[in-house]
């Protein structure tokens, strides 16, 4: 899985950069929310992944996964970044056999559901390849499954402040529920993979693997850069969220979602109360 190399805090700026890693991992560790963003919002996205790294060093999991989501063309940066990346835990990763999964939001933070198809790596990316084509992608194997991302963030205005402080905690990340495989999904047309979202039955949203400009390879081409370019390639059995297909839809806790991929399943789930997270608990009980 991966892990890699935390930023060193002595990069300019970073003793402000280390205290918003602090704030949002203190915050997520109890289940509290923040009432506004822990200090000046990091100048671009390469200041955002610092703290996003000097916050991935400070909790006390594994990253199994990445979850990719789309930033518009207003909000982008001098990267050039169309996606931004934020990491799935060990702890956070939920089975969706079994019934109706409860999941954790934050109360008073943001939270939210959102369809996915999730790309499962079988083989380790190459090193020192940090730019990968749609194409190039293609190439690397991985198995497709349905999921749910679990969109929610110690942050009620996290969405409306934009990327940079997306990245910073954890891309807006709490964790990801986990479907069956799509079978031979090499095979399908990505215009024949299509979802709809309902929140206490009522549907909030429909669309598929083609939502998203680009589609399931490109948002995997994005992950392999990134990552790469981040000293942190893909590793064999690595999860890639691929974006919301159907839409960004808010839940509060106590309310139910389900999330129907046609032909290959429902997902059903309900947003409860994030609790305080142990340090020697994590990886066996979810946060």
């Amino acid at each position: 899985m991966s892990t890699g190399d935390s930023i060193q805090e002595t990069t300019p700026g970073s003793p402000d950069l280390a205290r918003i890693a602090d704030r949002f991992v203190e915050a997520r560790g109890r289940g509290a929310s923040l009432p506004d963003f822990p200090g000046s919002i990091p100048a671009d996205l390469v200041e955002a992944y610092r703290v996003q790294d000097l916050a991935i060093a400070r909790w006390p999991d594994r990253v199994v996964g990445w979850k990719v989501g789309f930033i518009a063309a207003e909000r982008r940066d001098s990267s050039g970044d169309d996606r931004l990346l934020g990491p799935i835990f060990s702890a956070g990763l939920l089975d969706a056999t079994g019934g109706n999964v409860a999941f954790p939001v934050f109360s008073g933070g943001f939270a939210a559901v959102e369809a996915e198809y999730v790309l499962r790596l079988q083989a380790d990316a190459p090193i020192g390849k940090t730019d990968w084509t749609t194409k190039e992608a293609a190439g690397v194997p991985a198995t497709l499954h349905i999921g749910v991302e679990i969109a929610s963030s110690p942050l009620a205005t996290i969405n409306l402040l934009g990327p940079r402080v997306v990245v910073s905690d954890f891309g807006n990340n709490n964790g990801l529920i986990l479907g069956p495989e799509i079978p031979g999904w090499l095979a399908i047309p990505e215009t024949e993979l299509t979802c709809h979202t309902f929140i206490e039955e009522r549907l909030v949203g429909s669309g598929g693997a083609t939502t998203l400009p680009g589609g399931l390879r490109t948002a995997f081409a994005f992950a392999l850069s990134r990552s790469a370019k981040r000293g942190r390639p893909l590793k064999a059995g690595d999860l890639i969220a691929t974006g919301n297909a159907t839409g960004i839809h808010d839940i509060a806790v106590g309310q139910s979602a389900r999330i129907s991929f046609s032909g290959f399943g429902d997902i059903t789930c309900r947003a409860r109360a994030a609790r305080p997270v142990d340090a020697n608990d994590a990886g066996n009980e979810h946060p």
